[in-house]
């Protein structure tokens, strides 16, 4: 089946690679024009942050598939600034239709090494974030007589995963923002449910956060268990989660609202 999206305009936050990286780019493959938002600016985790390079190439994948795009690089904790950004691309491209508020962070830590400076930045970006692009795009969703919003939250938003209480905080506040925004958007006809995958081959899913999470399962060995895939699949790939994520951004699920999506592996199972 080709076209799922077709002449629908989708915004994904956190573009520039990874998961919305390959959200941006399945959308395009299925007919859907793409405002792609992304901070490309040094960020303090444990991984390499995203760049202006970055997000030219997910602009260049998008348009090789002879779709429109419109960029921005914009700080989802920006509220002033990520609506000009929205509302200027909506202005250009005629509608809105899908919102995929992907952008976030992680940060492991054991929790008596968590401050609360850590703790906070978890909540600015990826719960206070989150709000504000369902805040700046829901009003164009309104206009066009409803669409998909999808929330990107995590297996730790389902089930309790070591080393990440502010990150697992954070996923369980945006899987409740979820069904509360779908409580009081289903009358403009907008669905709105959550994505929430197990770990995913992205910069994010790799490297110092894995050397973090090794360091911690050393000294707790016993909380292994608790990040064992029931498939045997180590990680997902992007392409994995984006194919969720075209699912509910389509029609097909029509239906759906207030619900959890789980590309998981069956982590969320044990």
């Amino acid at each position: 089946m080709a076209g799922r999206v077709e002449g629908k305009v989708a915004l994904v936050t956190g573009a520039a690679r990874g998961q919305g990286r390959a959200h941006a780019v399945r959308l395009a493959e299925e007919g859907a024009d793409i405002v792609a938002v992304d901070v490309c600016a040094d960020l303090n985790v444990p991984y390499p942050s995203s760049t202006p390079e970055d997000l030219a190439e997910t602009v260049a994948l998008v348009e090789k598939l002879d779709r429109r795009i419109v960029s921005a690089q914009v700080d989802i904790r920006d509220l002033s600034g990520l609506r000009s950004a929205v509302d200027g691309a909506v202005a250009e491209l005629g509608r809105l239709d899908v919102v995929v508020a992907n952008a976030g962070i992680c940060v492991p830590a054991m929790w008596d090494r968590v401050t609360p400076e850590l703790f906070e930045y978890h909540q600015s970006v990826n719960v206070t974030g989150t709000w504000n692009t369902v805040m700046v795009a829901a009003p164009h969703l309104v206009a066009a007589g409803g669409g998909s919003v999808i929330i990107t939250s995590s297996a730790a938003g389902i089930t309790v995963q070591p080393f990440l209480v502010p990150y697992t905080t954070s996923k369980f506040a945006v899987r409740g923002m979820a069904k509360a925004f779908a409580v009081e958007l289903g009358e403009h006809g907008i669905r709105v449910n959550s994505v929430h995958p197990c770990a995913v081959q992205t910069p994010m899913g790799g490297g110092g956060v894995l050397g973090i999470i090794g360091e911690a399962l050393e000294a707790h060995p016993n909380l292994g268990g608790m990040f064992t895939n029931i498939l045997p699949l180590e990680q997902a790939e992007p392409r994995d989660i984006a194919n969720t994520v075209l699912f509910l951004a389509s029609d097909e699920s029509r239906f759906m609202t207030a619900h959890e999506l789980s590309p998981d592996a069956g982590v969320t199972e044990y």
